[in-house]
């Protein structure tokens, strides 16, 4: 009888041993904890003041080529086209401009029509990603495995994976912001902060459901499966705790590329709602064991807020006007070839830099749903008639109109694909006349923080409705040549079109940029249509304007361009990923020729 009661006294003080290493901070290595948050803060800083400096000193070039050429013709440019340091042009080739293998990086692979697994990280990208979950992997494996109790490691395992997951949320609600300060001040495109963070979120997520497993095999050996639900029922702490990780694991899975191409306006909506979960659920985890990682998560909850905020101050100050007493409206005109042409008539006044995008939303169209489109055109409109200058009494230039007297209207070309693209375009063909009129909203301008006004020499590659994003550089480029305030001298716009048809989407805005003056002598369009009705029907309407059937050979066009290159050249594309690649694949080729810079506009989603 002794031995018994001595046996189970000796199993229950056992058991409420490995009990207490599930519980609060027993058996964490706090300094420890700590010591990693520091290095991966103090990481990340250092990083965003590389890159700052990095950018501080292009701008600096850029200045003072765009200065030093500005006045100069072509041929006096030679200067600013030879590369003047091998190993950036060497850095450019083989790692800021390189895909991950040898020529796949925004070509998305395609799993059917319907789906597809994304794309894939460039060089540079997966380097500082491999780097990044490797840096996180060893933090974790970082433990004393030396204590004599194996539960005791998993209650620091627990607190480390922990103190990681929050700590790297931080990260993961900046990359996610459209608002974030630092995508202007960093110059580093929304699409590469939103691949950030799909990749810090994946980890955050691994590293919840290693806290929690960590938790719940310390937890089953001191109680049993009996004890682990009762604790997710009854304990705030755990109730919570189980609840943020429930919503990142769901997080993770929707997030996958098949998921989330597969139904993307319900994920958006969805997304919202478990990222708010899981913050929350975090938040009051830390707050009932009064643990140290609170004002971390306290910080992204204000992050988070701080991001929502901007986007709903943005859309009513730039979507409603009080002296007008007015809220955008679009007008909807499908086109030839399953796109519509959408124009935003603004309350006010914008100022839109070339290159920028904006996000859209309609009234009875997904209303809470935005998606981002390329800004086409922009015209500035007088709020009332009698503010036009007239030739009788004054000229233009005598009656300039000041910001507060116009609004702005803003045109896209929205090609039609799924989802909310797709049922505008039908809502508008239905419509008689073709025209569809409802209430909408923008919020932007987002990006457009390249200038091409310092190189001598642009390309422009536009593939089906990306010529959105390259028709308002052209029209900059040659007002800016006619008014002597930009270096270039020469602009190749080549555009990729499946039919003739397509056409029509911009003709309207290119008629009025081939009417501009002097654009002959510093414009060459090129125009490819790779699946004509009839080929013969393909004629060039001018030297300066050439319409060829079936595909451009980029690396022909692009070497020809070298050979003429005038000062430093700037290459951009916006289409397809396929297109971009083979694009990117020819700039790598020629960077020992010639100083031939590289952006690419996308939006992957």
């Amino acid at each position: 009888m002794a031995s018994t009661l001595s046996s189970t006294a000796t199993a229950a003080t056992s058991s409420s041993s490995v009990a207490s290493f599930a519980t609060r901070l027993n058996g964490v290595n706090q300094p420890m904890n700590m010591l990693f948050r520091n290095i991966i803060w103090w990481s990340l800083g250092v990083l965003a003041m590389l890159i700052l400096a990095i950018r501080l000193v292009q701008r600096a070039v850029a200045h003072s080529r765009h200065t030093g050429a500005m006045g100069l013709t072509g041929e006096a440019q030679a200067y600013w086209s030879k590369n003047r340091y091998s190993a950036w042009w060497k850095f450019k080739r083989h790692m800021l401009y390189a895909p991950l293998g040898k020529k796949r990086h925004n070509r998305e692979i395609r799993l059917s029509s319907a789906g597809n697994l994304g794309t894939i990280p460039s060089r540079f990208h997966a380097i500082l990603l491999t780097i990044f979950f490797l840096s996180n992997l060893t933090f974790m494996a970082f433990l004393d495995y030396s204590r004599p109790d194996r539960f005791s490691v998993l209650a620091d395992l627990r607190g480390r994976s922990g103190v990681l997951a929050i700590i790297n949320m931080i990260a993961l609600i900046i990359f996610a912001g459209r608002n974030n300060p630092l995508i202007p001040l960093l110059q580093i495109s929304f699409d590469t902060y939103n691949l950030m963070h799909r990749w810090v979120g994946r980890v955050v997520v691994l590293e919840v459901v290693i806290h929690t497993m960590a938790w719940a095999l310390v937890k089953h050996a001191a109680t049993g499966w009996s004890g682990i639900w009762h604790m997710i029922a009854t304990d705030p702490f755990i109730s919570w705790g189980t609840a943020g990780m429930v919503a990142m694991v769901l997080i993770g899975i929707l997030s996958l590329s098949p998921v989330r191409h597969a139904f993307y306006e319900t994920f958006l909506t969805v997304h919202i709602l478990l990222a708010l979960t899981a913050i929350l659920g975090t938040w009051i985890h830390c707050e009932v064991a009064k643990l140290p990682q609170l004002p971390i998560i306290k910080a992204v909850f204000i992050l988070w807020v701080l991001d929502r905020v901007a986007r709903m101050a943005r859309l009513a100050y730039l979507n409603y006007s009080l002296k007008a007493k007015a809220w955008t409206s679009a007008t909807v005109v499908p086109m030839s070839g399953g796109a519509s042409r959408v124009t935003l008539h603004l309350p006010r006044h914008l100022n839109v830099k070339p290159g920028t995008h904006a996000y859209l939303r309609f009234a009875g169209l997904n209303t809470w749903d935005s998606h981002p489109f390329s800004i086409a055109w922009v015209e500035h409109k007088p709020i009332h008639e009698e503010t036009l200058p007239t030739q009788e009494k004054e000229t233009p230039g005598e009656k300039q109109l000041r910001e507060p007297e116009t609004t702005t209207d803003v045109s896209f070309v929205i090609h039609a694909q799924t989802g909310m693209t797709k049922t505008l375009y039908d809502r508008a063909t239905r419509c008689l006349p073709r025209q569809l009129t409802l209430s909408a909203a923008m919020e932007g301008p987002y990006g457009g923080h390249h200038s091409l006004d310092s190189y001598g020499h642009v390309v422009l590659f536009a593939g089906s409705s990306g010529i959105t994003h390259q028709i308002p550089f052209v029209q900059h480029l040659i007002q800016g040549f006619n008014d002597g305030t930009v270096a270039t001298r020469r602009i190749t716009l080549i555009w990729i079109i499946r039919d003739s048809e397509h056409l029509e989407w911009v003709r309207e805005w290119m008629d009025l940029v081939l009417k501009m003056p002097r654009r002959r002598e510093i414009l060459q369009v090129k125009l490819y249509v790779t699946r004509p009705k009839n080929p013969r029907d393909i004629i060039s309407p001018s030297s300066t304007v050439q319409m060829s059937a079936g595909r451009p050979k980029i690396g022909h066009i692009l070497r020809e361009e070298v050979t003429a290159q005038k000062g430093a050249m700037c290459v951009t594309v916006c289409g397809p990923g396929g297109l971009a690649d083979n694009v990117r694949e020819v700039v790598r080729e020629v960077q020992d020729v010639s100083v031939v810079d590289f952006i690419e506009e996308s939006f992957t989603w």
